[in-house]
Formats: C-alpha cells, structure tokens, sequence
C-alpha cells in the first residue's frame, strides 16, 4: 500500500507528472471543468469533502511555488480567504520557500483552469473558494 498522504490514485498521479510551473486547481463544487482538463470529482455532498481539507492534502504531497486565487474572495468569501492565507503560510514555513499569491478577476481565473493538468473538485459550496496551485521543485 502507499505510504505517501495522497491515496487518491488520480491526484497522486496527476502531482507525480507535475514538472515546474505546471498548475493543478482546487474548487469548489460550482466553479466549470473545461472538457479538456483533467476532473477529478471528489464532491459527495454539500460540504464534503471541504475545499480547505482538499487543499491541505494536495499540498502534503505537492511543492508549492505560487498560488492564484479569483479578486472575488476578498470580499464575497472573507473568512475562508483569511484561512486559506493562512494555510498559505503555513505551508511556506514547512516547505522552506516564499508561495507568491496573486489575484486575478473571477473570469480570468475560469480560463486559466484550461492550461491546468487537471481540476479537483471538492464539495464545498462558498463563494470562489477556488485556488490554482503552480508546483515548484523540491532541490
């Protein structure tokens, strides 16, 4: 059995052929897939899995150089978006490097999820809580 933290075949598979810049999104249960992209649908219920849980796992296994999140949090989904900061910085303290964040508008973010290895889609149902995640390298 694996013993790495990621146990879902499809995302360790997906992160196991991330070269550097490659970007892997995280959303929530509303936000459109591309018919091109990679979707990997984790969404059971309303809330479940959560988008916060999703996106600690994927960072578990995943090194993390830059993150883009939708303008939009910042005002329609504060409390998330101060948790996800959050997250952001804690995850910098484990992997030893700075993760830049940037903001683009909501439109924008819907297009960049086209250039993504793939789309993870969790159950959560907030407003934009969605993250596209640029890998980086480990050395």
């Amino acid at each position: 059995m694996k013993k790495g933290t990621v146990l879902h075949s499809g995302i360790s598979s997906v992160i196991s052929r991330l070269g550097h810049t490659d970007t892997v999104v995280v959303c929530d249960a509303g936000l459109p897939i591309p018919s091109t992209t990679e979707r990997i649908d984790l969404a059971l219920t309303q809330g479940v899995p959560g988008f916060l849980q999703v996106v600690d796992v994927v960072t578990q296994e995943m090194q993390v150089e830059a993150a883009i999140l939708a303008e939009e949090i910042k005002q329609h989904n504060p409390q998330l978006h101060e948790t996800l900061l959050g997250q952001i910085e804690r995850l910098q303290q484990h992997q030893g490097n700075t993760i830049t964040v940037r903001y683009v508008s909501h439109e924008q973010f819907k297009l960049k999820t086209a250039d993504s290895q793939a789309v993870i889609r969790s159950g959560e149902c907030s407003p934009y809580a969605n993250i596209i995640l640029c890998a980086g390298v480990t050395f």
